[in-house]
């Protein structure tokens, strides 16, 4: 990435301030650190009726601390990105009614996604979706904020993140799952989060913790025994705390999302060695030993977790009343990198996150050059810088690539307007793969087409077969 350097006081534009709990958090979070509080804050989201309460909520957060902060609404992108230094995306194109294309569609030909959001049919096409957005973006800010950092947190991530950086934007891709899968090894393991170290590595929701250790411990040890005996393939689903699907607060027990049912990372971990970042329910989608029928997955993972029936049946914003009266009483920030990305730029503090970004410079040697990795990443007012971790073991590199195969070419149908290329970053999805043949996926590729319409780029809007 490209280095910056940033002055006091910035504005801090999120395009798509009206989605479900996380924009809200977010800006909770930018005015937990007293250097951004006198920043300006512009939200944007296309629905004024989604933008209005999250905007009304930060002005009176704004004002019950008595912060300098100026807070803007508009349903203006150009607006919203003219003069900004900082970018936060965290929209989702379509809604709730294109994902539920995007799962309800490939389950008709038996590919059951748990969360369909990263990876196989329902990524790819959560990706294609979001395509004209990202151009429009990516054609406004070249003219109107040109050195601007994006921040992506929209889904799927490698895609998304690899796209607006082959539009020219300087981006990092953001997410919560090094912090929550640290988080609950520590916790699992009796071990104060504070004293541990790690080191990870890999693409994102399939980044690998290569190193994981307590002083001078190596606890992988401990960790293959524990998890081992604890996660062991067909046992039962026990009494787990339920999930709502807002993961940017430190977990303080397990649940049926993370840490309760982790058959499937602690059977990846036994077999190839290390432990990913991402939950049993996002692992058993990108790999095609879990999923193989109803039977396999009732071994491997006993207690659904379903992330379209959570965003199906929450409230449209979630409750934002509750999150003010939280700020209110104490500001402190989430297990979230955005702010603390956006405090070191301003002030120059050095932080460690890891980011998503392109493999430029091969920042992992054993993975493409076009692929987008997930590594650590040094942030001060130079900007986001990451930094090379040299070769993965070369099993979880192999691993990782049957999934880049997919993000690089929906990618590439994308930015050349491959029609064919759809059909094949679907088809070389491991899952869809194990399951469907060919004639099965291209017309399970081509319902899609047809039922996402013209959300979809016009250059990709016709039947493949």
């Amino acid at each position: 990435m490209t280095t910056a350097t940033f002055v006091m006081n910035p504005k801090i534009a999120i395009i798509g301030a009206g989605g479900f709990v996380f924009p809200f958090r977010l800006i909770g979070d930018i005015l937990s650190f007293p250097a951004l509080r006198e920043s300006t804050l512009c939200l944007m989201d296309i629905d004024p009726a989604r933008l209005d309460p999250v905007a009304d909520a930060s002005e009176e957060l704004v004002a019950h601390h008595g912060f300098a902060t100026t807070v803007q609404r508009t349903t203006d992108r150009r607006e919203a990105l003219a003069g900004a230094d900082i970018v936060i995306i965290t929209f989702q194109v379509g809604g709730v009614a294109s994902y539920k294309h995007d799962v309800e569609i490939p389950r008709k030909y038996g590919i059951d996604q748990t969360v369909g959001d990263t990876l196989g049919p329902g990524g790819v096409f959560r990706f294609l979706r979001s395509v004209d957005a990202y151009d429009e973006i990516a054609d406004d800010a070249r003219e109107l904020c040109p050195d601007a950092t994006f921040i992506n947190y929209a889904n799927p991530m490698a895609m998304a993140t690899a796209y607006l950086n082959a539009k020219g934007l300087n981006a990092v891709g953001l997410c919560h799952s090094v912090q929550g899968t640290t988080r609950m090894l520590a916790r699992t393991l009796g071990v104060p989060y504070e004293e541990v170290s790690y080191r990870c590595a890999g693409i994102n929701h399939q980044s690998w913790i290569l190193e994981f250790r307590h002083g001078q411990e190596d606890l992988y040890p401990r960790l293959h025994e524990v998890m081992g005996e604890r996660h062991q393939r067909g046992r039962g689903a026990a009494a787990l705390a339920g999930d709502d699907g807002d993961h940017s607060e430190a977990a303080e027990e397990m649940s049926s999302y993370e840490g309760g049912n982790e058959q499937v990372r602690t059977a990846i971990m036994a077999h190839f060695g290390k432990f990913q970042t991402e939950s049993s329910h996002h692992a058993s989608e990108y790999l095609p030993y879990f999923r193989k029928d109803a039977a396999t997955v009732e071994e491997y993972i006993p207690q659904r977790w379903d992330y379209y029936e959570i965003c199906a049946a929450h409230d449209e914003q979630g409750d934002i009343a509750g999150q003010l009266a939280k700020m209110k009483e104490q500001l402190t920030a989430s297990v979230e990198y955005g702010a603390m990305i956006v405090n070191s730029l301003v002030t120059g503090t050095p932080s460690v996150v890891y980011g998503n970004t392109p493999n430029r410079g091969v920042l992992i040697e054993n993975l493409p050059a076009d692929a987008c990795v997930e590594v650590p990443c040094l942030v001060d007012s130079r900007g986001v810088q990451p930094t090379a971790v040299g070769a993965l073991p070369p099993q979880l590199a192999a691993l990782n690539r049957t999934n880049i195969n997919v993000q690089t070419l929906a990618v590439q149908a994308a930015l050349y307007g491959d029609r064919e290329h759809m059909f094949h970053a679907v088809a070389l999805d491991p899952l869809t793969a194990a399951k469907l043949t060919l004639e099965e996926i291209r017309a399970m590729t081509d319902e899609l087409v047809a039922a996402h319409g013209d959300m979809l780029p016009e250059r990709l809007r016709v039947i493949v077969g």
